[in-house]
C-alpha cells in the first residue's frame, strides 16, 4: 500500500484554494474523510490509511499530478467543514441525493452499494413483518442515509437510537443494548466478519437500494458550488482509471461482488 498523508482537522489553517490547486501540477488536494468505514477507509495496525476509497483517490491524484491529504472530519460535519474551506472536497462514501446537491456539487458517480439490516445471531426477526418490529430498539449512524430511511419508514414503530459511528453502533449491539441495526452493508458486513463460524451477527434482509429518494444515484465526490473545474478534472481522472482497469483492480482487493453503478 501506498503511505498517504494525514492532516488532522485540528491543525487546519488557510491552505491552497481550490483554484491555486489546479494551477499547480504538484499541488495538495484535501479530501475530507469519516473514519473508520471499512472497507472504504480506515487505519491499519501501524497507522497507515487504506481501504477502496483511499486507494481510489490516491490513484486520481496520481492522475491529476497532484497530492492527496486526508482530512478527517466527523460525519455530521463533513459538509460544513467542505463549506467552510477545511479540505477541498468529500471523498467519504457520500451518495448523491438532491438535498445534498442543493449545498455541494458532486462529481459523476464512482459507485453504489446497498444497506441491509443486521442483528445477533440468535435472534429470530422478521424484518418483512412490520408489526413484530414495533418497541425494538434500532440503531443507526447520525446523519446517514441509513438513519433517513429509518426514520421515514420505520420510525412509528422502533425506537432510534443515532450514534455518531458505525463502530459505536456495532458495539451496542454486541452488548445486547440494540435490537436490530441499519447500515452500509459492505462496512456492516466487514466489520461482523459474517462468514466466520464464531460471528453473533446476522444480516436479516436482502440488500436494499431504494427508495432513490434516500440513497440517491450512487457515491460521488462533492465539492464546493463554484469549484466546477476541480469537479470536472475528478471526473475526466475517474473516467480514465475505469477505462484502463485500475478501478477494478482496486474494487477486486476489497470485494467479492460489483460495486460499480
Amino acid at each position: 500500500m501506498r503511505h498517504v498523508n494525514l492532516l488532522l482537522a485540528a491543525t487546519l489553517a488557510a491552505g491552497l484554494s481550490a483554484g491555486t490547486a489546479q494551477a499547480r501540477d504538484d499541488a495538495e488536494i484535501r479530501l475530507g474523510i469519516d473514519l473508520p468505514y471499512e472497507p472504504f477507509m480506515y487505519r491499519q495496525a501501524d497507522g497507515e490509511l487504506t481501504g477502496f476509497e483511499i486507494e481510489l483517490g490516491e490513484a486520481v491524484c496520481d492522475y491529476l499530478d497532484a497530492t492527496c491529504v486526508w482530512v478527517e472530519q466527523d460525519w455530521d460535519g463533513i459538509i460544513p467543514g467542505l463549506l467552510a474551506r477545511n479540505y477541498d472536497g468529500i471523498m467519504s462514501s457520500m451518495a448523491i441525493t438532491e438535498e445534498r446537491a442543493r449545498q455541494v456539487l458532486f462529481s459523476d458517480p464512482y459507485y453504489t452499494t446497498p444497506s441491509a439490516w443486521f442483528s445477533l445471531r440468535d435472534r429470530e426477526i422478521d424484518i418483512e413483518d412490520r408489526d413484530s418490529l414495533e418497541g425494538l430498539v434500532v440503531g443507526v449512524q447520525r446523519a446517514t442515509l441509513q438513519d433517513n430511511y429509518v426514520s421515514e419508514l420505520y420510525g412509528d414503530l422502533v425506537e432510534i437510537r443515532r450514534y455518531t459511528s458505525g463502530d459505536d453502533v456495532l458495539a451496542d449491539l454486541r452488548a445486547e443494548r440494540l435490537d436490530l441495526t441499519f447500515l452500509d452493508a459492505p462496512v456492516a458486513e466487514s466489520s461482523m466478519e459474517l462468514d466466520a463460524e464464531d460471528t453473533r451477527f446476522q444480516r436479516v434482509s436482502d440488500f436494499i437500494k431504494e427508495p432513490e429518494h434516500i440513497f440517491g444515484q450512487g457515491v460521488g465526490v462533492a465539492f464546493r458550488q463554484r469549484d466546477r473545474e476541480l469537479a470536472e478534472r475528478f471526473n475526466e481522472a475517474l473516467a480514465a482509471l475505469k477505462e484502463d482497469g485500475t478501478y477494478d483492480a482496486i474494487m477486486a482487493r476489497y470485494f467479492n461482488y460489483d460495486i460499480k453503478l
